[in-house]
């Protein structure tokens, strides 16, 4: 088996715990990640910094034709973050986002001689994005491995898993705190607990609050 990983990195808690894990996990693992001109500067300066801490290889790609083509919450100040209501999906969705990254970081895996991609997407708390969904990443890895005549690997170590889970299995990472403080998943841009009140921090907030519970019942 490859033993070589590359990590689709943001710097949030999902895709840092990912990246905890794969270092558990493989060899050799580095990480990429994608300047689309995201909202917030601060994402592409926290994964540096990560990246950095953790001692790992970091790529970081020019996909700004992403803020062009897509313009959502997460790409333009003057759209509201909504968390969407009925079958809309919240403004902070980003059209291709997923299906970009992967595919260009297996473009990059396979210049690096890695089989292996790993992405933090979730199906169990995903907002309704449908990129996140087990069924686009099975059918993208197909696709993948076809257009490249090479045998990747996509792994989703956090695809059935719920926000609880989540920051359990950080815990059993021996990176809890490290997460809990360090990483940006707010959508205004506030790294560790965030603003407290986007669709992202009430998210990993209760997740958070469910995790700590669980520990106290256990006496942890």
């Amino acid at each position: 088996m490859n033993t070589k990983a590359l990590v689709v990195f943001s710097g949030g808690q999902d895709s840092t715990t990912c990246l905890a894990w794969a270092l558990q996990q493989f060899e050799e693992v580095q990480v990429v990640t994608f300047n689309y001109n995201q909202r917030h500067a601060a994402e592409i300066e926290v994964a540096q910094a990560i990246a950095a801490k953790f001692g790992v290889k970091q790529h970081i790609l020019d996909l700004g034709l992403l803020n062009q083509l897509a313009p959502n919450a997460l790409t333009r100040d003057d759209i509201e973050i909504t968390a969407g209501e009925g079958e809309e999906l919240p403004s902070t969705f980003v059209d291709g986002r997923n299906l970009l990254f992967l595919s260009f970081a297996a473009i990059l895996a396979k210049q690096l001689g890695y089989a292996n991609i790993i992405t933090g997407v979730c199906q169990t708390d995903f907002s309704g994005y449908p990129d996140c969904r087990d069924v686009f990443v099975k059918s993208l890895n197909v696709t993948l491995n076809l257009s490249m005549d090479y045998e990747f690997v996509i792994h989703t170590p956090l695809m059935w898993l719920d926000k609880k889970q989540t920051w359990k299995m950080a815990d059993e990472l021996g990176q809890f705190d490290y997460i809990r403080e360090q990483t940006l998943t707010c959508y205004n841009g506030i790294i560790g607990s965030g603003c407290g009140t986007c669709p992202a921090c009430l998210l990993r907030q209760r997740g958070l609050e469910q995790y700590e519970a669980e520990r106290r019942e256990a006496g942890l």
